[in-house]
């Protein structure tokens, strides 16, 4: 039937050694009691999966499809919607025969083969890397800690855009500060049955949380005159464990700890039903633990009716009057509590609404984008989407791979990485929507973006902390702990997110350089937006790391705030992702802070951000990443001047606040940045836990294994050499520490001394304080040393073949150099300001504009 098969079946005559063992090893342990002729066609199931990739989709992404024993039979339930019947007889065929069954050359599932009568052995490629995401099923439902009931409603919210400003809430000082009445007096109308505290810890999880049957925990109307309100929390994101009704229009709530822990509540999502309208409620939460809030300088609740949402396609707003934050009077003597009141008037009778701290973003608002990434023949080829690693409930925590394909090996090289990660703080939402933004620009058709993806590999992780979103908490993961505080830690098991993240960025770091690092926070206490960056000590990249936020706060002016910046690390802020990834050598590593409130700057002064502010930043940090690299220095070189010039200010007032007097003309530089910067401040919870109990001995386990590790890999000098080496060292350092000591061998002493440290004070009281400075960046040269052509011929290889394919694809595109080459107003945000520096990306020619062929390179003029 296939001359050519069978020829070479004819060949090959002897069984694999290797296939034979396989046989029996499964027989004899009861795995396998097949013949060897009902295996699957290895060369069929290839020509299958070449010819309709998508039966890999079948299975919806929540079914376990390889429960099918036989993968042939798996194929057969596909084929009547994949094949045609030319296929299907030929199929047949082959299987009746049974012509490729006893070839060990055609069993490997690595090989492909052009067509069933020809063999053209070749390695297939990759499978398809979002094949997990299915069109035709549901998503991968969350999976709940078995404690938790779960409702079975799907809960929903539109997008929306306010017409108009939503401004702070102006007080008046005559805001009424409600009793604590207490569940004594008032009558409980919501009440979680069972919430794991810090006594316990996760064990397992489910899709569905707990068995049996979800219990009604709302009160039950007495008819229709009823104005009870019913609430209900047990959704995706939800938080709220108690309300009590203590008058007939007021509520009292008390907020779900994260689980497994007994604080960080701030964090608020629950729905009411059984409204009123033109009624004025009230509400007051009664155990919040911060003493700063952004609801004492005007922040509002959030609110969404789906009535409104339904019939006018209004969705989240800012509501609430009588807005009061203030400390709880029904202190335990142990913890004080803080409360929120607030009243409000819905708009409907009979209306479901919702409260949040936030607009929120649940783990099943991320699978929807990202499925729509998968199902596009655009996206797909561009951003690759694969598993970093599942949390410890069982829920996937995805890897985004953002670039445009190269066309040789040595540029794929020579591209750098960035990488971006948000939410390993669950109740910080607004990170998700600044990652939005920044997702839907750089998989869009701007050129810009195109730009970006020509010379950057992107490593996106959108969610790092799956579990703690799901569940609700505010800022820890099931294992009760801040995950931010933990990025040293070698429990694998316990923190799988941060662990496999950091080890993501350490293999990419072997391969080429990282030039930015930022993850994506909300910030509770402070308005804007603002990043937290590290102070570098090396003298040939002195204030390197500012020059990105600076740029940044020129772009977006109205949103981004420079001088809430702080680049100061603390001891208690080492185990963060910012502080860790720059200790690996990552220079430009930041944390990127957006407030839960609004702004302070500009035509957005004194106004809410909504979800479009947030993604137009993840816009600017696009923009921004092309100024920072543009080969035209003079941006880098302006914003250098400038941050100099800011410091030497900031140096002055230092010494004004002292009442000292000093010449900053010739030593001003050389005083250490850390002592003029006051901390970052960023969070009443900054301070790390520790480990929980039940983790304590594994930790002290892997630290013994770990120790005997490195213990057992210290060889013996067993060679004459070795030996000789090591004597020969060791007699070096005597000789260099007498030298040192003799007056008379100071020549060669200076050749010995150590290198002085980067800030240098001339005055005697700076240099006391210097001492402590310690380098920090050892590892930033020598980051290209995989590849085979220099900087300068890599970068103009680059930049030709990046010059032929825009000619080719593109023949009569130009592009101004006037603001942006985006032509389509829908792809990025129109800036409300401009920057105060010219908007030119690269050199003007004669006619003042300039073709897009000439791409900035990243390979060397990053910094000057």
């Amino acid at each position: 039937m296939f001359p050519a098969l069978e020829t070479e079946l004819k060949q090959q005559t002897l069984p694999d050694p290797y296939e034979d063992f396989m046989y029996h090893h499964l027989q004899y342990y009861g795995y396998f009691k097949a013949e060897r002729g009902s295996l699957p066609n290895s060369a069929t199931h290839q020509h299958v999966w070449k010819s309709n990739p998508r039966y890999l989709l079948s299975g919806s992404f929540g079914e376990t499809a390889d429960l099918i024993p036989d993968p042939l039979q798996k194929e057969k339930r596909l084929w009547p919607t994949c094949l045609s019947s030319t296929v299907h007889r030929q199929i047949e065929a082959v299987n009746r025969e049974s012509l490729m069954l006893n070839s060990p050359l055609l069993k490997s599932r690595q090989l492909l083969h052009d067509d069933l009568g020809e063999v053209n052995s070749r390695l297939r490629e990759p499978r398809d890397l979002f094949a997990f995401f299915s069109s035709s099923g549901p998503l991968q439902a969350p999976r709940w800690p078995i404690e938790c009931e779960v409702i079975k409603e799907n809960i929903h919210h539109i997008e929306w855009v306010p017409p108009q400003p939503e401004y702070f809430y102006q007080p008046t000082g005559n805001e009424k500060v409600p009793e604590i009445v207490g569940e004594e007096k008032g009558t409980v109308v919501y009440q979680l049955d069972s919430v794991p505290t810090e006594d316990s810890y996760f064990t397992s999880s489910r899709v569905g949380g707990k068995r049996g049957i979800i219990k009604e925990l709302a009160v039950t109307l007495q008819g229709p005159e009823d104005n009870t309100l019913l609430f209900e929390s047990r959704f995706e994101s939800g938080n709220l464990q108690k309300a009590v009704r203590v008058n007939t229009y007021e509520y009292e709530l008390t907020l779900r700890t994260d689980l497994y822990t007994n604080k960080h509540t701030q964090w608020f999502y629950f729905r009411v039903q059984n409204t009123r309208k033109d009624v004025t409620y009230r509400f007051t939460i009664i155990n919040l633990l911060k003493p700063k809030s952004l609801y004492t300088i005007g922040m509002k609740p959030l609110m969404y009716s789906q009535l409104d949402a339904s019939t006018h396609s209004i969705g989240w707003r800012r509501e609430g009057d009588e807005i009061r934050y203030y400390r709880n009077n029904t202190d335990d003597g142990q913890q004080a509590f803080y409360c929120l009141t607030w009243t409000i008037q819905f708009p409907h009778d009979q209306d479901t609404c919702f409260f949040a701290h936030f607009y929120p973003y649940t783990y099943t608002d991320l699978q929807c984008f990202l499925l729509s990434v998968a199902n596009s023949p655009v996206q797909s080829q561009f951003c690759k989407l694969r598993t970093l690693c599942q949390s410890l409930a069982g829920n996937t925590v995805y890897l985004l791979t953002i670039t445009n394909p190269a066309r040789t090996p040595q540029e794929a090289a020579a591209k750098k990485a960035v990488v971006l990660t948000a939410r390993v703080h669950p109740g910080e939402s607004n990170g998700s929507w600044i990652m939005k933004g920044f997702l839907d620009f750089i998989l869009s058709n701007s050129p810009d973006a195109q730009l970006l993806r020509d010379i950057f590999i992107f490593k996106v992780v959108p969610m790092l902390n799956p579990d703690g979103v799901i569940v609700g908490n505010y800022r820890c993961s099931l294992a009760g702990r801040d995950l931010n505080r933990h990025y040293k830690s070698i429990l694998k098991e316990s923190f799988p997110c941060i662990w496999h993240t950091r080890n993501m960025i350490k293999r990419l770091l072997e391969e080429r350089e990282v030039l930015l690092y930022c993850d994506f926070h909300g910030h509770s206490r402070k308005n804007n937006i603002f990043l937290y960056g590290c102070n570098n000590n090396d003298r040939k990249f002195w204030l390197h790391e500012r020059v990105f936020p600076l740029m940044l706060s020129k772009n977006a002016p109205d949103k981004f705030s420079f001088h809430s910046c702080n680049f100061k690390v603390q001891k208690c802020k080492e185990g963060t992702g910012r502080v860790v990834m720059w200790r690996m050598g990552i220079l430009n590593s930041y944390t990127m802070e957006s407030t839960f409130g609004g702004s302070t700057l500009g035509n957005k002064r004194d106004t809410h951000f909504t979800p479009e502010d947030l993604k137009s930043l993840g816009y600017h940090v696009c923009d921004t990443l092309l100024d920072f690299c543009d080969p035209d220095r003079t941006k880098f070189m302006q914003c250098l001047a400038e941050l100099k010039e800011l410091l030497q200010q900031e140096i002055h007032k230092k010494f004004k606040e002292l009442g000292q007097d000093m010449d900053l003309e010739g030593s001003w530089s050389d005083i250490s940045l850390s002592d003029i910067e006051s901390s970052t401040s960023g969070s009443d919870s900054s301070l790390s836990d520790g480990l929980p109990v039940h983790l304590l001995n594994t930790a002290d386990e892997l630290n013994q294994k770990k120790k005997m590790y490195k213990k057992k890999k210290r060889k013996p000098l067993q060679s004459r050499k070795q030996r000789n080496k090591q004597y020969q060292k060791s007699n070096l350092m005597q000789e260099s520490k007498l030298t040192e000591d003799a007056p008379e061998g100071a020549g060669f002493a200076s050749t010995l001394q150590k290198q002085p440290a980067f800030f240098k004070n001339s005055e005697n009281t700076s240099s006391s304080m210097m001492k402590n400075e310690k380098p920090r960046l050892n590892e930033l040269n020598g980051r290209d040393k995989g590849t085979s052509l220099g900087p300068s011929k890599m970068t103009t290889l680059i930049l030709t073949k990046n010059k032929e394919r825009m000619q080719r694809e593109k023949p009569g595109f130009r592009v101004s150099c006037s603001p942006k080459r985006n032509t389509n107003p829908s792809q990025e945000p129109a800036p409300d300001t401009k920057p105060n520096w010219s908007r030119n990306r690269y050199p003007a020619t004669k006619g003042g504009r300039t073709t897009a062929v000439v791409y900035p390179s990243l390979h060397i003029y990053t910094y000057p």
